[in-house]
C-alpha cells in the first residue's frame, strides 16, 4: 500500500473541491451572510451525520467571533427541541444531498412559524436548497474516497464555507483582537491583553534594602527573596537597584566586603507601572536583556516581577 500517494491524492481532490468552491461564491452568498448579520436572534445550525459535526465546529467558531450561533441536531429538533428555536433565529440546515427526512420535517415548520432558513448543500435544485430564503452553495464532484460514498470532500468544503461565513461577519462587525480576547480571556491573547502588572501580585515579591545596608544584610535579602535583585530606597524613595550581577562586578573590580547598599546599586533601575499591562513588562525585559523589572505605583516602589511569574502565567 503507498501510504504516501494515497495521502497526496486525498488533499489534491480536496483542494479542487475548495477552488471550485471558492469559484461558486456569488450573490448567494452575499445574501446569506447580509441575512445573518441583520439576524436580531440567534444562528442555529442544524443537520445529521458528518453535517451535524460539521455544524458544531461552525458554532464555535462563529460564537468565538462575535456571532451569537447555537447546534441544534436534527433529529432532536423534530422531537422535541423545535421550541428552542424562535422567530427572530436564523437557521442554517447543511445537508450535502439536501434531501434529509429530518430536515424535511424541519423545515416547513419553520417556515410556518416565520424563522428564516438558509440552507448549506451540494444540490441547488434539492428540496432543501428551494424550500429555504437563501442558498449557500458547496459544490462537490467527488468525494476523496474511493467509492465516493465517505463525506470527505464534502465535509472539507462545508466546513471552509462556515470559515467564510464568520469571517465576513467578524470583518462586518468591526472585531478586533480586544473582542476575541473576551471569549478567550484563558488563552494567551486574552492574557495578553487583559492580564495588568498588579495581576501578578508584585507585593509578594518586594526586597528591599535601605542605602546604608550593609553587605550581610543585602545578601540575606537578595537570597530570601529569591528574586535575584533587591531595590534600594532611602526611607520610602526608590533610588536604585542591586542585581547578583552587581555584586559580582564589584569584586571583580577589587571592592571590599565593607560595602554599603548606596556603593552597590545602580542609581537607574528598569522600573514598570503596577497598573502596566503584563505583556509590556516582558516586552521590556526582552528589550533590556533582564529577568525583573521594579514596579512602582506612581513613584511607590511595591514590589518586583520576574520573567518565570510571566512564563507562569502563560503570557509569554
Amino acid at each position: 500500500m503507498d501510504f504516501l500517494k494515497s495521502g497526496k491524492e486525498t488533499i489534491r481532490i480536496e483542494c479542487e473541491a475548495l477552488a471550485s468552491l471558492q469559484e461558486s461564491l456569488d450573490q448567494r452568498f452575499v445574501k446569506s451572510v447580509e441575512r445573518l448579520l441583520n439576524c436580531k436572534g440567534r444562528v442555529v445550525i442544524t443537520g445529521i451525520g458528518k453535517s451535524a459535526l460539521v455544524g458544531q465546529k461552525m458554532v464555535a467558531t462563529l460564537n468565538s467571533t462575535g456571532t451569537h450561533a447555537m447546534f441544534m441536531h436534527a433529529a432532536d429538533a423534530v422531537h422535541g427541541d423545535l421550541g428552542m428555536i424562535g422567530e427572530e433565529d436564523v437557521v442554517i440546515c447543511i445537508s450535502k444531498s439536501g434531501e434529509t427526512s429530518e430536515l424535511k420535517i424541519l423545515i416547513p415548520i419553520l417556515k410556518k412559524q416565520g424563522t428564516e432558513v438558509i440552507s448549506m448543500t451540494a444540490q441547488p435544485q434539492s428540496f432543501l436548497a428551494i424550500q429555504a430564503d437563501d442558498l449557500l452553495y458547496t459544490p462537490v464532484s467527488q468525494e476523496a474516497d474511493p467509492h465516493n460514498l465517505a463525506p470527505t470532500s464534502s465535509s472539507t468544503v462545508q466546513l471552509a464555507m462556515g470559515d467564510a461565513i464568520a469571517m465576513s461577519l467578524l470583518k462586518a462587525r468591526g472585531f478586533k483582537e480586544q473582542d476575541f480576547a473576551k471569549f478567550h480571556p484563558g488563552g494567551s491573547l486574552g492574557k495578553k491583553l487583559y492580564i495588568q502588572v498588579k495581576d501578578m501580585k508584585p507585593e509578594e515579591h518586594n526586597p528591599c534594602v535601605q542605602v546604608d545596608t550593609t553587605m550581610r544584610e543585602i545578601l540575606l535579602e537578595m537570597s530570601g527573596s529569591r528574586m535575584g535583585a533587591t531595590a534600594v530606597l532611602e526611607d520610602e524613595l526608590l533610588k536604585g537597584v542591586i542585581t547578583d550581577g552587581d555584586i559580582r562586578r564589584w569584586f571583580e573590580k577589587g571592592g571590599s566586603g565593607q560595602a554599603m547598599a548606596a556603593d552597590l546599586m545602580n542609581p537607574h533601575p528598569k522600573v514598570v507601572q503596577f497598573n502596566d499591562m503584563a505583556v509590556s513588562a516582558y516586552d521590556h525585559m526582552r528589550e533590556w536583556s533582564i529577568n525583573q523589572l521594579l514596579v512602582l505605583d506612581d513613584t511607590r516602589y511595591v514590589g518586583m516581577i520576574h520573567l518565570h511569574d510571566l512564563l507562569r502565567e502563560g503570557i509569554v
